[in-house]
């Protein structure tokens, strides 16, 4: 497979409802950019909307996207996507829930790198508006 024409399902071990993304706009080497709408089929859906703290979510699959990617240029075809531990190290939130059927734009950067290690800064984005600001640690084991 080639990585620069790899799918959501190829980079993110997520699936059925736990699968937020629908679409990966841009990828490279330090970050991603991802395209979805809002489904009730969400976590935290209410019958309208959905809480926003699904977006710290959706900022680490964004994340998920952008290291597996990384892991199969540097690894090639062999490399197993593995999920990632996740920490918040800092979120913001400039609204309390988000319609459904609401298209989201998410962004994630890694801002630093250390073996399996990273910090992400990540922003979600409705209507060309920011509606989150999330800073994560993510960790991944080794696998063995």
């Amino acid at each position: 497979m080639n990585p620069a024409q790899a799918g959501v399902e190829d980079l993110l071990p997520h699936r059925d409802r736990m699968r937020l993304v629908n679409e990966i706009v841009e990828v490279n080497a330090r970050k991603a950019v991802t395209r979805t709408r809002v489904s009730a089929q969400w976590p935290f859906f209410d019958g309208g909307a959905v809480n926003a703290l699904v977006l710290v979510e959706l900022v680490a699959q964004t994340a998920g996207i952008n290291n597996s990617w990384g892991g199969k240029i540097k690894h090639g075809r062999d490399f197993v996507t593995r999920g990632w531990l996740v920490g918040i190290k800092n979120a913001r939130f400039y609204i309390d829930a988000v319609p459904l059927n609401t298209c989201l734009v998410t962004r994630s950067v890694n801002q630093f790198e250390l073996d399996d290690y990273r910090v992400v800064q990540g922003t979600v984005d409705m209507d060309g508006k920011i509606i989150a600001e999330v800073e994560l640690q993510l960790v991944q084991s080794d696998g063995d």
